[in-house]
């Protein structure tokens, strides 16, 4: 998607880059969003088999299509269920390999144009070194009989 830019031709300056890598990293993290929506289903659905797959398949149930609640059997509603969850672990599986896509072309991308990331910790890091030391939080106070403790 954004990627397709950047092969038909070098982008004209560092902006563009940075829009680009923005862009990447967009997908990813909406790739990671809805993989974990998608497993919080999978796990309902979990809950709602075992509920139910003990109880007698003639007892009536109920269960919500397309916003309208409907009376099943468990004969009926069980098997539904299943399939809805099976096809739930598909799409994970295919979000999963996207996703390993995405990373793979992020890293080539990372590595074509040299694009190293600041974490937070190395930012202070540097300001302190740039200050002149690190602060330690130590307080000394004077050492004559006066002196109140902290």
């Amino acid at each position: 998607m954004a990627r397709v830019e950047g092969d038909s031709k070098e982008p004209p300056n560092e902006q563009a880059v940075a829009s680009i890598y923005t862009s990447m990293r967009t997908e990813i993290n909406q790739i990671y969003s809805k993989i974990t929506e998608l497993e919080m289903e999978v796990s309902e659905h979990s809950l709602v088999i075992n509920a139910i797959k003990p109880l007698d398949p003639s007892r009536q149930c109920y269960r919500m299509i397309g916003g309208v609640l409907v009376e099943r059997t468990i004969k009926e509603v069980l098997p539904a269920v299943q399939r809805n969850k099976e096809g739930l672990e598909e799409v994970i599986a295919r979000l999963t390999e996207a996703l390993e896509k995405k990373k793979n072309e992020i890293s080539e991308f990372e590595a074509k144009y040299k694009i190293r990331i600041r974490r937070a910790d190395d930012e202070m890091k540097d300001e302190n070194f740039k200050k002149g030391g690190s602060a330690q939080g130590v307080l000394v106070g004077s050492a004559g009989a006066d002196a109140h403790p902290v």
